[in-house]
Formats: structure tokens, C-alpha cells, sequence
């Protein structure tokens, strides 16, 4: 019996662990701040949001397309103050997105509402038909028409969506 004991304990000493690393693991982005309800977009729950394929180049000017979520498909599910809501003091608000080396970029939110721009930035999890790599992914913000690409950040951890404070 004394066995037993033992190597049930062993067992759970070396399990738990484990399964706490692996759902620690587990790739998402997280939308939080000024919005109604905060969201966590897992990489393995894809199939329930829209997906878009956009084309951008990249530094030595090649073109590669990245399919992925809709930014404003995001906000709209978050409620993020977007379209005719979007005025007064509500255009002071910044859209802040951290990735996990870091590195952080700012917009103004309305830089990436559909009403306020054409363009269509996308959380991608694809480029030229295949998963991001690990180096850029699992998500990458794609932010197409900018001369550079410096706004489209690899590994995005979070997005935030906070007033600009004086």
C-alpha cells in the first residue's frame, strides 16, 4: 500500500506540472480595456470568426497575402466603440498591441475602423497559404498601405484599447 502511495504521488508531482505548462501554452491575443466584453482569441478556436485574405509586401518590397481575422470583426465582437459611436471623445481613443518580445505599436482607433478608412488590418495566422512560423506567429497584426511595416508586429500578445491621456 505504502507503494502506492508513493507512486501515486510521484505521479501527480510530475503531471501537474506539465498540464499547467500546456494550457499555459496555449497561443492567444487578448482584447481588453475600453471595451464591453473582453475577449480571448485563442489560435486553436479559429474556425468560429470570418476569415480575410489580404496582400502586403514586405521590407525587399515581395508581396506575400495573410489570411486571417478582421480587426474591425474583433472590435465589433468586443464592443469597441466603432462607426457612428465613433466621435467626440471617442476619437481620442489608441489601440496599444504588445507582442511578446515586447515590442509594443499605437493607433488611433480610427485608423483601423472600417467607417473612418478603406484599408483592412487583420490578426493573421497564415502567410502564402501556409501557419505563420514561430518567429512571427501564431498571430501577426497585418497593416497593409503603410511605406513601412513596422506596425505589423509579429507574435501579438495583446490588444488594448485605452483613451489618450493628457
Amino acid at each position: 500500500m505504502r507503494s502506492y502511495t508513493w507512486c501515486c504521488l510521484l505521479f501527480f508531482i510530475y503531471t501537474l506540472p506539465a498540464a499547467a505548462q500546456q494550457k499555459a501554452a496555449r497561443p492567444a491575443v487578448k482584447i481588453t480595456g475600453e471595451v464591453i466584453t473582453p475577449l480571448t482569441i485563442y489560435a486553436d478556436s479559429l474556425a468560429q470568426w470570418p476569415r480575410a485574405t489580404i496582400t502586403m509586401n514586405d521590407r525587399d518590397n515581395k508581396a506575400h497575402s495573410y489570411t486571417g481575422i478582421p480587426v474591425q470583426v474583433i472590435f465589433e465582437k468586443a464592443g469597441v466603440t466603432t462607426g457612428k459611436q465613433l466621435r467626440g471623445k471617442n476619437l481620442t481613443k489608441l489601440v496599444l498591441v504588445k507582442c511578446a518580445d515586447g515590442y509594443e505599436v499605437v493607433f488611433s482607433l480610427a485608423e483601423l475602423d472600417s467607417s473612418f478608412t478603406n484599408r483592412q488590418v487583420i490578426l493573421a495566422t497564415e502567410t502564402d497559404g501556409h501557419t505563420l512560423p514561430a518567429e512571427k506567429g501564431p498571430f501577426r497584426l497585418v497593416v497593409p498601405g503603410e511605406k513601412k511595416p513596422a506596425r505589423s508586429c509579429f507574435q501579438v500578445t495583446d490588444i488594448i484599447i485605452q483613451f489618450a491621456k493628457e
